[in-house]
């Protein structure tokens, strides 16, 4: 004889650490079943945009980097190539080719976090994360010999960087390029075919194509459910035009799907790290700018494929040492969009870890 029963509201969240960071839903169960969800963030609330407005072109800088601290190089790169096309200003060769350098290291990183948190949401306590903090901390320590910092970076500067990349850069760098291979092979091995990994993924959290689009995703999200779009590729910037790499893309679109696209993209940005050490040119690296920069009136969108999605920056000037107005699109935000449509029919346990498949960051939410 069946059970009767009734809807039940559950929150989940702020405090949840399945939550990553101060998001918090507002689930409505059937038994086990989802039935609905309400996304609800808000709580970290910066003000970055209202920020940016306060402070030089170049201060803002240090304010991406807090947007996706695990993605500070290519929140710069977004918001410089903004202020570049407002402007008028053209980096030299050599500071475009590392750009793409740190992009590419950067969305290494990204996706290095992003599996380790995924299996441990699945339920791979500890072990799979700090493999990929291993790797991780390589990169970081390349990023503190550019810059002096591991996290918070402030690397880009309108119309190049800060500084040119020092001897022991580039050796580590070359040793990096040698063995990060056999630990992406290291990952597969242990993951990929794990049986439980598959029971925990497959056919679980679909995003169909339609979905995705409708829904404006981007990113590893959107290449997992089937749809081949790269801004490196449709609208390429830097020296981006010049390197040859895939687009990896799933079939199903659900859990497992997004897990095989981060992985498959650290191989392709490995492809684009050799190609720029093989082309990369001396030269100057930063072009001749002033340093209170005042663009002329007018506005202007620049954006890049970061690691979670496409990243934007919509700035309008009036012709001060400030922009008038900034607007960030923020792909942790947008994808956020399609949490709904991934979780309603699955299970409790089932939601955790595809919310962690969508690989947010609070920081780019609330702004």
């Amino acid at each position: 004889m069946p059970i009767r029963t009734e809807p039940i509201t559950v929150n989940i969240g702020p405090q949840h650490p399945s939550t990553h960071g101060v998001f918090r839903m507002r689930v409505t169960f059937d038994g086990e079943m989802i039935i609905d969800v309400e996304p609800i963030f808000g709580y970290l609330h910066r003000g970055s945009e209202k920020l940016a407005e306060e402070r030089t072109y170049t201060q803002v800088i240090t304010l991406t980097d807090r947007l996706d601290y695990v993605s500070s190089m290519s929140n710069n790169l977004s918001y410089v190539l903004a202020v570049e096309k407002l402007s008028g200003i053209v980096p030299p060769e050599r500071a475009m080719y590392l750009r793409v350098i740190v992009a590419e290291l950067q969305r290494i990183v990204s996706h290095l976090v992003a599996t380790g948190f995924f299996l441990n949401d699945v339920g791979a306590l500890a072990t799979p994360l700090m493999y990929c903090f291993r790797e991780r901390e390589k990169i970081l320590d390349m990023f503190e010999m550019l810059c002096g910092a591991r996290i918070t970076l402030s690397f880009m500067r309108v119309g190049g960087i800060f500084q040119d990349a020092p001897s022991e850069f580039w050796e580590a760098l070359t040793d990096f390029l040698e063995y990060m291979p056999g630990y992406i092979d290291e990952y597969e091995r242990l993951i990929t075919g794990n049986e439980i990994l598959l029971s925990r993924t497959k056919d679980i959290g679909v995003l169909s194509s339609e979905q995705a689009i409708n829904s404006s995703i981007s990113g590893p999200i959107l290449r997992a459910s089937g749809v081949k779009w790269d801004l490196r590729k449709a609208d390429p910037y830097d020296v981006y035009d010049r390197m040859e790499f895939e687009i990896p893309v799933g079939t199903v679109g659900d859990n497992y799907d997004r897990y095989l696209i981060r992985i498959a993209e650290m191989r392709e940005s490995l492809k684009i790290l050799q190609q720029c050490v093989n082309q990369i040119p001396d030269g100057p690296i930063r072009a001749d700018t002033a340093n209170l920069i005042r663009p002329p009136v007018g506005d202007a969108y620049g954006h890049v494929e970061g690691p979670k999605g496409e990243l934007g920056f919509y700035l309008v000037s009036d012709g001060g040492i400030s922009p008038y107005r900034c607007k960030i699109r923020s792909s942790s935000l947008i994808n956020l969009t399609a949490l709904k449509d991934m979780l309603v029919d699955t299970k409790l346990a089932d939601m955790i870890v595809t919310f962690g498949s969508v690989d947010i960051n609070m920081g780019e939410v609330d702004r």
